[in-house]
């Protein structure tokens, strides 16, 4: 049987499927990073149908869906030309999101969006890539780290008032 993947870009009226992927993806991912009243606090703030209409109706975000035979897997958030005191490009692109199902791990869809996104920020002059990745999250960053991303600095991460996570800040330059 042949697996049909494919990597769309995606716009207004996906925000209620987005909520519901970024919800589920960002609560596997993060989950052990924080009590679960506090995972629940910031998801419940960050991942409304609402707010993922307005992120999709802002022209600056590249947001790209991922599906396996139909199936919603995953999706990513590019901004182009996104400065960062630590990045030596005024031409980076930041990677604010690249959220997979734990059930489509192992299958190389991470590596294959990670490549989709470095190809189609190059055909919008973008020299290198940003991101924030949670330092918890051991196997996101040993993924970024093969992937050829520099750890360059940390950020906190705040998910409430009283919680924050400790974040690398990695970076890609492709030139």
């Amino acid at each position: 049987m042949n697996t049909k993947i494919s990597i769309t870009k995606i716009g207004p009226g996906y925000g209620k499927l987005l909520s519901e992927l970024g919800r589920q993806s960002f609560v596997e991912s993060h989950g052990p990073s924080a009590s679960a009243e506090v995972i629940e606090e910031y998801t419940a703030r960050n991942y409304t149908e609402q707010v993922f209409e307005e992120m999709l109706s802002n022209p600056d975000n590249h947001i790209h869906l991922l599906t396996v035979n139909d199936e919603p897997a995953g999706y990513s958030k590019i901004s182009f030309d996104e400065a960062h005191p630590m990045v030596q490009s005024s031409h980076a692109v930041k990677l604010d999101r690249l959220y997979l199902l734990n059930k489509f791990h192992g299958l190389k869809l991470g590596y294959r969006m990670l490549q989709f996104n470095i190809t189609y920020s190059q055909k919008f002059n973008q020299d290198s890539m940003w991101l924030f990745v949670w330092k918890g999250n051991e196997r996101a960053v040993k993924f970024y780290l093969k992937a050829g991303f520099e750890i360059k600095g940390s950020l906190n991460f705040k998910l409430t008032e009283n919680h924050s996570n400790p974040n690398h800040l990695m970076v890609l330059g492709y030139l």
